[in-house]
Formats: C-alpha cells, structure tokens, sequence
C-alpha cells in the first residue's frame, strides 16, 4: 500500500483547514476521531457511501487535520493534533469540543 502525502505543518492554511471543516460530515468525522484516537477507514460512522467518505477523507488529510498511516492492508486515520497545535493554537481543541457538545 503506497503512503500519501500530507501537507508540511508550514504550509497548513487556516483557510484551508477551516474550508474542510465546513461540512458536517467532516466534522462528524473528526469528532469520532477526537474520541477515538485513531479510525481504520471502514469504521466510520457516518451516512455516505464509502466513496463519499474517501473523498471526505482526503480533503480532510489535503487540509492538513489528519493523518493517514499504512497499518498492513487498512489505512489508520489520526487527527493532527500536536502539529495543527503548533501551527493554529487552540483551534482543533476548540472545534473539536464544540462539535462533542463541551462548552468551549
């Protein structure tokens, strides 16, 4: 399985990040992934096909809000935390708790 790219943390646009975050499906997504730690591609919980959901994966990996990682024949989805931290403070954690229904 060939490993994708994923934007430099320098090259991570606000606009883009927030762009991508825009949908609800996407937000749903990084809400399971906020819980979760880490999601294998099929295990989402969310009403698409999977077609819908590869695409909303890569504009969410394209964006730079998470990362794709080769685990022998699945693909692991992880948010970016540390690195979406270090580029847009308290962005992701507020986004993330918003979404969760935590008061931010």
């Amino acid at each position: 399985m060939r490993a994708l790219e994923h934007p430099a943390v320098e090259d991570l646009k606000l606009s883009t990040v927030l762009n991508a975050l825009a949908d609800p499906v996407r937000l749903r997504i990084v809400a399971e992934l906020a819980r979760s730690g880490g999601i294998v591609c099929g295990q989402f919980d969310v009403p698409v096909s999977m077609s819908t959901l590869s695409h909303h994966l890569k504009v969410l990996r394209e964006a730079g809000v998470l990362r794709v990682t080769p685990q022998g024949s699945y693909r692991v989805h992880e948010l970016r935390r540390e690195e979406m931290e270090q580029r847009f403070p308290g962005v992701l954690d507020s986004i993330t708790r918003a979404v969760n229904g935590t008061p931010v």
